[in-house]
């Protein structure tokens, strides 16, 4: 990995490329506006021939959904080991996003007036899993807890198969975690499907999880288009680590690397004041490179969008990494509650030396579903909040009527709203006999 100073002159160039990575090509996007539009218009036809062409293998109405007895042969083929560490997974995330419910609420403003808030569940909802370089069930266990837990109905889980098939693991997780329905599609065609609705795939009223640039464009783009609901606009995974003299240069390493091995442009970063913890870092990185299986997918990561970045002072580190606004951030420091307080902008904030991101992903309780490429400024995780509607519920009587009504009047006169106005007028107003 490259070691730069921030008080050297490429600095700032370095930094903006990586935090810029990303996003997809106007030869992308021309590409899923005519996927998402034939969906639209030829439904089935459409979704069965991009799934030929793109997954390699011919779906039928009879084999695009995954059957009880897929489903039966899938859960006996998973060892007793692995369904116990899926168990275990969907347990504690649902234990954590059990305390994110929201209840609805009603008061009484005053005499005459009653004012609240109702909560809903989604009707139906649409999971998107990755299954391109690798499958992901802990996905499918993020998205599809916090969906039930909200109380959503239908949950729907669309993964691409490689020749009809999907993981044994991403259909146990399915089943662990709530879903009532799983198809073997994948891609910006499993998007539109969503999205429109089909023959046979049901129209879904948002679609989360993420996926690659196709995927991401395809979300936007329904979003836009058939005002279907989407969590986020997936980026590259990444991870910011900020680290000081007290950090072991072999967990860093590790932790960079397990994000560098997602796809090629993840993106790994070190901040540290400590030029001797950085090139302990650099050389360790190398080392453990050697024997990754992934490594090829790993250094190249490294190379393009990769960097240990020594810095002034551990303050600096802070405001460059609000500046980043992370996926990841871990704070490998001695006193990383001290440093919390400085974040700012973070999808998920790791403390400690004994805390890696890995964790996170798998085991914690906390959604791995998180805002990339800076949107951590304004977004959060997944949540049982993304699965829920707020609606607004309001009572007047007559006398609080009266009261208000005059000056709701007179405002929407201000606006030039005569109609407004008069809905108002006609109820307060004495009727002529």
């Amino acid at each position: 990995m490259k070691i730069i100073r921030t008080d050297q002159a490429g600095f700032e160039n370095v930094f903006q490329r990586i935090k810029n990575r990303g996003g997809f090509s106007e030869n992308i996007w021309k590409q899923v506006k005519t996927i998402v539009e034939d969906v639209r218009k030829r439904k089935d036809k459409a979704l069965f021939a991009y799934t030929k062409k793109f997954d390699k293998w011919t779906p039928t109405v009879d084999t695009i959904e995954v059957s009880s007895a897929e489903i039966k042969k899938a859960l006996a083929s998973v060892k007793a080991e692995d369904m116990a560490i899926l168990k275990l997974s969907a347990k504690r995330v649902e234990r954590f996003h059990r305390k994110q419910i929201i209840k609805s609420w009603s008061v009484s403003d005053e005499a005459g007036i009653e004012l609240g808030q109702q909560i809903s569940p989604l009707e139906r909802v649409g999971i998107y899993a990755p299954g391109g370089l690798a499958s992901y069930p802990s996905t499918v266990i993020m998205a599809a807890v916090p969906a039930k837990i909200a109380g959503v109905p239908e949950i729907i889980l669309v993964t691409p198969a490689r020749n009809g098939k999907i993981n044994p693991l991403i259909i146990a997780a399915a089943k662990l975690s709530g879903v009532t329905r799983i198809f073997k599609i994948g891609g910006a065609q499993a998007i539109a499907a969503l999205a429109n609705g089909t023959e046979l795939i049901p129209r879904v009223d948002k679609i989360v999880g993420p996926g690659n640039a196709y995927v991401t464009a395809a979300k936007m783009m329904v979003y836009q288009w058939c005002w279907c609901g989407i969590d986020m606009a997936a980026g590259p995974s990444e991870i910011l680590i900020i680290a000081d003299a007290t950090a072991d240069a072999s967990y860093i390493a590790a932790d960079l690397l397990a994000q560098a091995e997602h796809d090629e442009m993840a993106s790994a970063i070190l901040l540290t004041p400590s030029g001797l913890l950085a090139r302990k870092v650099a050389a360790e990185v190398a080392l453990q490179l050697k024997s990754l299986k992934r490594k090829s997918i790993a250094s190249r990561a490294l190379a393009d969008f990769g960097a240990i970045i020594v810095t002034r002072d551990i303050h600096e580190a802070t405001g460059i990494a609000n500046r980043f606004a992370p996926e990841h951030l871990e704070l490998m420091v001695k006193n990383p509650k001290k440093i919390l307080a400085k974040i700012k902008h973070a999808g998920a904030i790791f403390l400690g030396h004994n805390t890696p991101e890995t964790l996170g992903d798998y085991m914690a309780g906390p959604n791995h579903i998180l805002p990339t490429g800076g949107t951590a400024r304004f977004s959060s995780p997944l949540g049982v909040y993304d699965f829920v509607k707020r609606s607004s519920v309001l009572f007047f009587s007559k006398e609080s009527l009266k009261k208000y009504g005059k000056r709701a009047a007179r405002f929407a006169d201000m606006e030039g709203l005569e109609a407004h106005g008069k809905s108002i007028t006609v109820r307060i107003q004495p009727k002529m006999p």
